[in-house]
Formats: structure tokens, sequence, C-alpha cells
């Protein structure tokens, strides 16, 4: 009882400072936007896509901080953005298949960064800078005012495009040639897919890392579809879980000291595993 009260007041020491809520609120319009896109990512069969563009990314952020470009996002987000159309036409060439496109954009934006950030970097700590970077250890704790409202804006807009315009994602997703068939522009509801999809990964970055990325787009919507067996359902729950474990991560990692993404993605593995369960309970 006192353990738990003691937990208890250390949390709400913390929350009187305002990066632990700036977090917090990052945090979780991050996680929603990756769970309603990564449900369709992932009945797509594109979800690595999520881990490609992270590390394109990376790149870009390397190049932007070298010439100190200002508000790094601003310069990270259109270069991704190029990149997921890039990786949508490419995919479509019967020379170059998706999965190919993805691993040399991916590969060789990570090494282009790493090596931008060893040539030139004036910091004296750039493992640490990398790790940073790569795992997101601590940048989300660092946010500036600015950085909060650009990802207020950016998730509202998210949420916007995916609610109005459910019905469409919903077809191009399952049946991309009868939505073609009926009229729907397939190609641009997917390249839209994408595009958000880039925009959701620059605003991740701080969150969980470039590597760990794919962890917030690709296990809520697989928990989620162990136990529901319709898309809306399976939206909305996989939006549930994906809030709930990365409030938990965060916190936990507050508490304890741990690595704020390793942390929000071990959360949702132990998700994952229980829906597992529950999914296999309901089938019986």
């Amino acid at each position: 009882m006192n353990e738990s009260m003691g937990i208890m007041e250390t949390l709400q020491f913390y929350l009187a400072y305002p990066f632990v809520r700036y977090a917090l609120i990052v945090g979780t319009l991050i996680a929603l936007c990756a769970a309603l896109l990564g449900v369709t990512l992932v009945l797509k069969r594109f979800s690595y896509i999520g881990d490609g563009l992270s590390h394109v990314a990376f790149g870009a952020l390397a190049v932007a901080t070298l010439f100190d470009l200002g508000s790094t996002s601003v310069v990270v987000m259109p270069v991704t953005v190029l990149a997921a159309i890039l990786i949508l036409r490419t995919g479509q060439n019967p020379k170059i298949h998706g999965d190919a496109a993805i691993a040399m954009l991916s590969v060789g934006s990570l090494a282009v960064g790493y090596l931008v950030m060893n040539l030139f970097s004036t910091s004296a700590n750039i493992s640490g800078d990398v790790c940073s970077t790569l795992f997101g250890s601590t940048s989300i704790l660092t946010l500036t005012k600015a950085e909060v409202w650009l990802c207020v804006v950016m998730s509202v807009i998210v949420v916007a495009v995916f609610v109005f315009l459910f019905n469409r994602i919903f077809a191009v997703t399952f049946d991309e040639n009868f939505a073609r068939a009926t009229g729907l522009k397939a190609g641009f509801y997917n390249n839209l897919i994408a595009v958000v999809t880039a925009v959701i990964i620059v605003l991740a970055m701080n969150l969980v890392g470039s590597l760990l990325i794919s962890a917030l787009v690709i296990f809520p919507a697989l928990s989620a579809m162990r136990v529901i067996q319709n898309f809306k359902g399976v939206v909305c729950y996989a939006a549930v879980l994906s809030v709930g474990c990365a409030l938990a991560g965060i916190v936990l990692s507050i508490l304890f000291s741990t690595p704020v993404g390793a942390t929000i993605v071990a959360a949702e593995i132990v998700v994952f595993f229980m829906n597992c369960v529950i999914g296999e309970l309901i089938r019986r």
C-alpha cells in the first residue's frame, strides 16, 4: 500500500513539469494516428513501409542537423513524404518490387545518415546522438512547445483524413481492383495513405526512435485482429490499445528511468500476447 502511494506521489511530482505533460500529449496523439493507419497498412501487406520511411527520416534528420536548418521536422517531413510516394511508384514497376524498393531506400538512407553524422558532427557524443535518434531514448522528454503544437496540428489532420475518407480507405484496403471498377481513384488514395504514413513516421521519431517505429504501426493492429473480426472494430480497438500502451510506456519510463521507446514497445508486446490468448479463448 505504502509503495503504491509512493509511486502515485512520484508520478504527481513529475506531472507538475511541462515537459512530462508534453510527452504524454504527443505520445497519445502519435499512438492514435499510428494505430489508425496501421490497420490499413497491415491489411494491405505494406506494413514494412514504416520501417523503410523511418530510415529515410533518419538520413534526412542527419543532413538537416548538419546544415543547422532550423526546425528539423520542417525539413524531414517533405523528404519522407517524397520517399513514401517514390516507394509506391517504384513498387509498381515490374522490374523492382515494393519490398526491394523499401530495402534500397531503407538501407541507403540509414547508411548515409550515419556516415554524415560521423564525418561532420560537431557533437562530442556521436554514439549517444545516434542511439537517441534510433531508439528515442530521451528526445520525447525534451520537446518544445512549438514541436508539441506541430504534432497536435498534424495529428488532427491525420485523424480528420481517416474519419472523412473512411469508406474510401476501407474500399481500397480490401479490394483495390473492385474500387477501381466502381470509379474510385485507388491510386490517389494509395498515395494519400503513403503521405499520411510518412507524416506519422516523422512525428513518431521523437517518441520511439527510427528503429522502433514499425512497432507502433504493427503491434496494435495485429493485437486487435486477434480478438475483433470487423474492420471498424479492429480500428477502434487498435487505437485504444495503442494509446494505452503509449501512456503506460511513458509513465513507466519516467518512474523507473527506462528508455521511452523500448518501454512502449515492450508494453505492446505484452498486450499482443494477451490478446492472442484472449482470441484463442473466444474461438474455443
